[in-house]
């Protein structure tokens, strides 16, 4: 009777740590999917950008990285895009990774488009780190930095 009870209690031992793993992997899973889906608004916004969209993705402290080394904050950011001094007309993002880490997201991926920047058609490939924090109005981008890829 004893091994029984013992028998038990393991396998309700076993089902409640399997629905607490199950439980914190479906959290993280809508959070990663909350972060895809900013990525993608932001993906979007860059391709038809306007002031309001982009200002609504991005924090006031953005720090965002060119692959040449320029930095540009908000302002610039959103100015640079809107009025077609960098074009994108296409972007893929692919090997795309998400990783987040309480109120914090990393993502990494690959970035290839094509551009047209100041009427200069153009292709460009570069791996890209984003970071997002969620705060009151959702998910925004904090700080972005790219590499070339050769």
């Amino acid at each position: 009777m004893m091994k029984a009870k013992q028998h038990t209690m393991k396998q309700l031992f076993l089902v409640i740590m399997s629905a607490l793993f199950f439980s914190a992997s479906q959290a993280q899973s809508k959070q990663e999917t909350a972060v895809a889906n900013a990525v993608e608004q932001l993906r979007q916004a860059m391709i038809d950008p306007t002031e309001a969209k982009l200002s609504r993705l991005v924090m006031p402290e953005l720090s965002y990285g060119h692959s040449g080394g320029k930095l540009e904050d908000k302002a610039t950011f959103i100015q640079t895009l809107v009025s077609g001094k960098s074009d994108f007309v296409t972007i893929d993002l692919l090997d795309q990774t998400i990783t987040v880490v309480g109120k914090t997201a990393i993502v990494r991926h690959l970035l290839k488009a094509t551009t047209n920047d100041g009427g200069n058609p153009g292709q460009v490939q570069l791996r890209i780190l984003l970071v997002w924090q969620k705060t009151k109005a959702g998910w925004q981008l904090l700080a972005r930095q790219a590499v070339k890829v050769s």
